[in-house]
């Protein structure tokens, strides 16, 4: 995860965003609220592959996800949510969760 904690790192931001987009063959996006901490941007690669970057604004994410050309959607279901891989190291951890 990469957090960007200031608008003054939004070309950071935007970097990533491109890079992951640009090495998985594309990406969708979906930001979500964090609470105190901010915002998360779940990108999800064309291959499945998936990465996030975290910031406090809202507005920070959604400009870096404009500029690289990834479409940001309401909601992490449907084709996106399907698209998305998971591993052993995901389902280990939601396994943790749900036993605690």
């Amino acid at each position: 995860m990469v957090e960007i904690s200031s608008s003054r790192h939004a070309r950071a931001a935007t970097r990533t965003v491109r890079r992951f987009a640009e090495a998985h063959g594309g990406a969708g996006g979906q930001i979500a609220y964090l609470g105190a901490r901010g915002y998360r941007l779940v990108l999800v690669g064309a291959d499945g592959e998936w990465g996030d970057v975290v910031a406090a604004r809202r507005e920070t994410l959604e400009e870096a996800a404009r500029a690289a050309g990834v479409e940001v959607r309401e909601a992490l279901d449907g084709e996106l949510a399907a698209r998305l891989r998971t591993g052993p190291r995901e389902w280990r951890r939601m396994a943790g969760i749900q036993i605690g």
